[in-house]
């Protein structure tokens, strides 16, 4: 039999093809989920026990499976908010240029295959049967104990390769010097914000954990920077002058003078460039104010891969952002899921990101607000509880991981700060609830952590 611990799988020869049909049916596809989530630390059910601050077992799959990710072009996302909406906005932009486009996100909400799609097509379920069997074998001589991301980044650098997609927008997990995406060397990098998260894992000061966002920053690597800050333009700055990287900040090129919600789940935005407007009416289906952010990096990253010879012409841009939706399945972004009462989901789930998510719930028309919220154990909860809107009704719920948070705890720890409401441990139950109660000019929201919306979802 041929030996797999220094060949990919890809190019395995008949023999071994006839070998790998035979095993293939010894598992299913949920039975290759079981093992995913049972079996390999998983940061987002475990959290901190589960992140490896080390590249090793990234570098030896990469060496394993030669090396798929040398053989696409790829544009590398990191930020603490913000980063998943700009990867799909990239990846949509890119697709209406023409490109063949991976795109690598996590978490996910619903189907593990979220993470990972071409064109916005999810990785098929044989193909990650076949991918996690591969591993099995190869692992009875490699004998490593990767993390669920890492296998999870291995797989889709895996695909992307076999698909032979000519670009893959991939978005970093956590951190992103230590990260295990961080092994490419990008067209582009792009830097979305950076606040406090994480802070166990990534240093409790916005300085360290920018540090940290900052390792994706390559040698001669453009980098955009969507949001400037003085709390850390520095350290980006310093970085890029060292690996001899053009350095760029969107926001002080590009800003979002006016912009509307239209009929039909769209924003509406003008851009100014410079001082002049120069995107005039430009839409997009990602709701929610903040994304004015996020469409100035995107735009900058766009100008910067055109000049390079990329094929990104202004109807690729206006298309692209049009459909990000569309053309790459994202979902939980201010997604307004209900209407009389209107009901939105969001998974922005720490200090900055609850701050733009309040800020967008005032300038939303509502008769009474309802908040469905529930929270991860590990994060900043005081922090966060202390920014929601005080007039609402809460409903305090837990997702169905081991690290959510007692929904009683949460409510314990609101009730301090003033949110009164009730508990519900099970999200469904708490939001058919509200539902039976609420009048059609109320607002219902839903969120606090991703795994809420996902639980909603699901």
């Amino acid at each position: 039999m041929r030996q797999t611990d220094k060949r990919c799988p890809v190019v395995i020869d008949k023999c071994w093809q006839v070998c790998l049909k035979i095993e293939k049916q010894m598992r299913s596809y949920q039975e290759t989920l079981d093992y995913l989530y049972s079996q390999l630390p998983m940061f987002q059910r475990t959290g901190a026990a589960a992140y490896k601050n080390t590249l090793g077992n990234t570098l030896v799959l990469d060496e394993i499976y030669e090396h798929p990710h040398r053989s696409f072009k790829s544009i590398h996302v990191a930020g603490t908010n913000g980063k998943g909406s700009v990867s799909h906005m990239l990846a949509s932009v890119l697709q209406e240029a023409g490109y063949k486009v991976g795109l690598y996100t996590s978490p996910h909400l619903v189907d593990f295959r979220e993470r990972i799609r071409v064109n916005g097509d999810v990785i098929s379920e044989q193909a990650v049967v076949d991918f996690v069997d591969s591993f099995d074998r190869i692992n009875k001589t490699a004998c490593l104990e990767p993390s669920f991301f890492e296998i999870t980044v291995a797989m889709a650098f895996w695909y992307f390769r076999l698909m032979e997609v000519d670009v893959a927008v991939i978005e970093v997990g956590l951190g992103g010097r230590l990260d295990s995406t961080n092994i490419i060397t990008p067209e582009l990098s792009l830097i979305t914000n950076i606040s406090l998260d994480h802070v166990a894992l990534l240093g409790n000061t916005i300085s360290q954990i920018a540090a940290e966002k900052a390792g994706i920053i390559k040698a001669g690597v453009p980098v955009v920077i969507s949001e400037s800050n003085p709390e850390y333009n520095t350290v980006f700055t310093e970085k890029a002058m060292a690996e001899n990287a053009p350095i760029y900040f969107a926001d002080q090129e590009y800003t979002a003078s006016y912009s509307t919600m239209l009929p039909g789940g769209q924003q509406n935005f003008n851009f100014h460039k410079n001082g002049r407007l120069y995107y005039e009416g430009l839409k997009t289906d990602l709701l929610g104010s903040y994304q004015k952010h996020n469409v100035a990096g995107v735009l900058k990253a766009s100008e910067i891969l055109a000049k390079a010879g990329w094929k990104i012409g202004l109807e690729a841009i206006y298309q692209g952002l049009r459909k990000v939706k569309e053309n790459t399945g994202l979902r939980g972004r201010w997604e307004v899921v209900g209407a009389n009462p209107m009901v939105v989901c969001d998974t922005g789930h720490n200090e900055a990101g609850i701050r733009e998510l309040v800020e967008q719930i005032r300038q939303t028309a509502w008769q009474k607000l309802y908040m469905i919220i529930g929270m991860v154990s590990d994060k900043d909860v005081d922090h966060v509880l202390a920014l929601l809107p005080h007039e609402a009704h809460y409903v305090f719920t837990q997702a169905n991981i081991p690290r959510a948070l007692d929904a009683h705890e949460l409510a314990s720890k609101a009730g301090q700060l003033g949110l009164k409401g009730e508990v519900i441990p099970n999200v469904k139950q708490a939001v058919a609830k509200i539902l039976s109660i609420a009048q059609p000019r109320d607002l219902v929201f839903i969120g606090g952590s991703t795994f809420v919306v996902a639980d909603y979802f699901s």
